[in-house]
């Protein structure tokens, strides 16, 4: 019986560029030449959901990497330098974050240390909830916003690696708060990987030599200030992370009220400002209007305007938009955006008092002035909420008044209204009603009767009519006041500036505030060691960069950095081990190994051994499977067949090895082969012919137990399960594949028709009326993974 089981193999329309298998669950995401993200399920390899391209992300896919819990997929795009958060249970677009130069590769790690400061951290962080209640659901997006509250996760400290092609790294915790910036990388970043004890940064750069040759190097960064301070950097890091999630929250409930605020509320503005520019009459509008209403007679212009162009069926149908509009926008402010800016007081307060504690946290670039100036522009935002809540007040009671008195006096009727009544109404007329030049030159009308749509727009210039704060005793007793005029207790309102104005700002303080801790931690990283490993041969300059080895790994038990390589113009049948400890003062015996791979598949018990014993293997691909296992592509190159191997290599008596490597300065490692002490190794019955496949790139999962081989020409694709026991245990497996592909079928029905890659049948319709959300399918299949 060969080794490993094919449970998946699929012909992909289009090329594809990365593919990452989730950390926990049998999900593969793949990104293609199209642009387009799938993510894949183990049984039979079927397609759970594709994430097209869109004009607002971007087209060009550069690099994949997953949450460590599974629930967030994290790529970049090239063409508009983003990185996006996508989440995993309904493929939604979480969190955008723009960058200055494109991603070449990511990396998502989590910090495995334990300390006594981290663990009542880990215990205590959630003590927000005693006393902020919980954000409400947005409107028409509700499964967006509460997946947006939930980004942060767990509470263990997770980081996300970018590296940029022009030798600039960047690390994000939680895969949205910036802590660190490092510049002055050589080269392009081709892999890194960042250890779990943050105490270093592996990188795999591609460097121009002199004679222009790319030229492979390893580079490994000191990141001693985060591991020193790894309490300190995981307290600020989840307080700023909350942070950012609130921003988003409050830019998705500004959305809303923009969405809830109606064109036909303009109905008003632009029909009295058409009627100035055709009326015949020398009077002014709030003149004819006060007429009308003190002696129930109206000029034929005015008549016509009420009775022909507004009507009274128009007029009730705008006082009821209105109405509604108003609502809608009243209750969002009230439930949403004072909410999220009270719990972004909050946090900011707590940080604040972080930052006074500076023994722990001024090493980390928390600045106390500049998180004072955070809460004070959130205070001011708050201010301008709460003065369009008293603007929609306003507006909602004259509007009220006003068309109770236009239903009856169009057509002109007796009423019968009180005098205060009268004074109200006249009140309003004078306010709303009088023609504006300098406006009819700014804006192009006269009037500006609706007064809530211009502080939703967003725009840099000041409010069409800002709220009268004549006798506001107030205002008044604060400039007179020589004391209170300018104390920092007070925050600024910025009367003249819409909500959208006054946000912005509020989100350029936040984010100077954030930054200062990214530069000073990144300025703490420093290069440790830079050793040139080999130059790329030209016939490999074409393959694609993203599956290309070195392949990095971080053994968190051992606390080692493992680079895996091969330098097939030097050594063809040799793979190669770098392996360096995450601690850079450490030295670790073995630094540099390899292994003869020109013999691996001889002893084996099965009638071909004699053939297979002449076979002269060289490595396409290899990546860690565990700690202590390579899985690996194998091919041979003078086979006429094109015969390919995928295998699992051990590498327990390589790493057993006794003689050591002296590296010498200034040589590559190419230049000194002869030197690496190598070890042949013999497979066994772990390997299986990949027939009527050119296998040349492979990705794998060991906790998983799975593996994706995909061809040369990046559209043919084979999924294995690498640990398969005995019998028993398959008939097992294959009931949980079938029961996983029945949740799996309910769930791609449930998201509407599509076809399959490569020309296959489209999906059951019948289906459909299953009911189950994916979130609850997901979980389900999770459920039986683990079972």
């Amino acid at each position: 019986m060969p080794a490993f089981r094919q449970v998946g193999e699929k012909q992909l329309p289009n090329p594809v560029l990365c593919m990452a298998w989730s950390p926990k669950r049998d999900l593969i995401a793949l990104a293609n030449t199209s642009g387009e993200l799938l993510l894949h399920r183990l049984a039979s390899f079927q397609r759970v959901w594709s994430l097209p391209p869109s004009e607002y992300t971007g087209k060009d896919i550069t690099a994949l990497a997953w949450r460590p819990d599974g629930k967030i997929l994290a790529f970049s795009l090239g063409d508009t330098k983003q990185v996006v958060l996508c989440g995993v249970e309904k493929a939604e677009i979480l969190h955008v974050f723009p960058l200055q130069s494109p991603v070449t590769c990511m990396h998502w790690m989590e910090v495995t240390e334990e300390n006594s400061a981290l663990t009542a951290f880990y215990n205590s962080e959630d003590e927000s909830v005693m006393f902020l209640p919980k954000l409400p659901s947005l409107p028409k997006s509700e499964e967006k916003s509460d997946e947006i509250t939930n980004l942060l996760g767990e509470v263990r400290l997770n980081i996300l690696v970018l590296g940029g092609d022009n030798g600039s790294v960047e690390l994000y915790a939680y895969g949205m708060y910036k802590i660190a910036t490092v510049n002055g990388i050589p080269g392009t970043c081709r892999s890194l990987s960042l250890s779990s004890d943050l105490k270093s940064l592996s990188i795999i750069t591609e460097v121009r030599s002199a004679d222009n040759d790319p030229e492979i190097c390893y580079c490994q960064l000191d990141t001693w200030l985060l591991s020193d301070c790894l309490p300190e950097v995981t307290r600020m890091a989840r307080k700023f992370t909350h942070i950012s999630t609130l921003l988003q929250y409050l830019h998705l409930s500004l959305t809303c009220m923009c969405e809830a605020w109606d064109d036909i509320l303009m109905q008003m503005d632009h029909r009295l400002t058409k009627f100035v520019q055709e009326k015949n009459t020398s009077t002014q509008v709030h003149d004819e209007f006060l007429e009308l209403l003190l002696w129930g007679q109206s000029s034929p212009e005015l008549q016509a305007l009420l009775m022909n162009q507004l009507t009274v069926k128009g007029l009730k149908k705008l006082g009821m938009s209105i109405e509604s509009s108003y609502s809608s926008i009243q209750k969002l402010v009230i439930s949403h955006l004072l909410s999220g800016s009270e719990a972004l007081l909050y946090h900011l307060s707590e940080v604040k008092g972080m930052s006074l504690w500076k023994q722990k946290f001024e090493p980390l670039g928390l600045d106390s002035a500049a998180v004072e100036g955070a809460i004070t522009a959130v205070g001011s935002f708050s201010l301008k909420a709460n003065e369009l809540l008293q603007v929609i007040d306003k507006s909602m009671k004259n509007f009220a008044a006003f068309f109770r008195w236009l239903y009856v006096a169009c057509p002109p009727e007796l009423n019968k209204m009180t005098q205060k009544d009268i004074a109200f109404v006249s009140d309003f007329l004078s306010e709303h009603f009088s023609e504006n030049k300098e406006l009819f030159d700014r804006k192009g009308k006269y009037f500006n009767v609706e007064r809530v749509g211009q502080y939703l727009k967003d725009e840099e210039e000041d409010l069409v009519s800002p709220p009268n704060t004549k006798g506001n005793q107030w205002l008044k007793f604060l400039q007179e006041s020589t004391h209170l005029k300018e104390s920092p207790l007070l925050f600024p309102s910025y009367p003249q500036k819409s909500l959208h104005f006054v946000k912005r700002m509020m989100e350029g303080v936040i984010e100077q505030c954030l930054q200062k801790p990214a530069e000073v931690i990144g300025k703490s990283i420093h290069q440790a060691v830079f050793l040139p490993l080999y130059t790329v041969p030209e016939s490999s300059e074409n393959t694609p960069r993203l599956f290309e080895l070195p392949s990095l790994w971080n053994d968190k038990k051992a606390k080692v950095h493992n680079v895996v390589f091969s330098m097939p113009d030097i050594s063809p049948s040799k793979l190669y081990l770098l392996r360096k400890a995450t601690d850079p003062k450490r030295h670790i015996a073995n630094s540099v190994m390899s292994i003869d791979l020109s013999h691996i598949l001889d002893n084996v018990d099965d009638d071909n051994a004699t053939a297979h014993s002449s076979y002269t293997y060289r490595c396409l691909d290899a990546r860690f499977y565990d700690d202590e296992m390579l899985t690996i592509v194998l091919r041979d190159p003078e086979e006429e067949m094109d015969r390919r191997i995928l295998a699992q290599l051990p590498l327990t008596s390589t790493l057993s090895c006794d003689t050591e490597f002296v590296w010498e300065p200034n040589k590559r490692l190419d230049q000194q082969t002869s030197a690496i002490p190598c070890q042949g190794i013999v497979l066994g019955n772990q390997w299986r012919e990949l027939e009527n496949m050119k296998a040349q790139f492979v990705a794998v999962n060991g906790i998983r137990k799975v593996a994706c081989v995909l061809s040369a020409n990046l559209r043919h694709i084979r999924v294995f399960e690498m640990d398969v026991e005995d019998e028993d245990d398959e008939g097992a497996d294959s009931q949980n594949v079938t029961a996983e592909q029945d949740v799996l079928e309910t769930t791609m029905s449930s998201q509407g028709p599509g076809e399959e890659e490569g020309g296959s049948t489209v999906k059951d319709q019948s289906a459909q009326g299953k009911g189950h959300d994916t979130e609850d399918k997901l979980e389900s299949e999770e459920s039986l993974e683990l079972s």
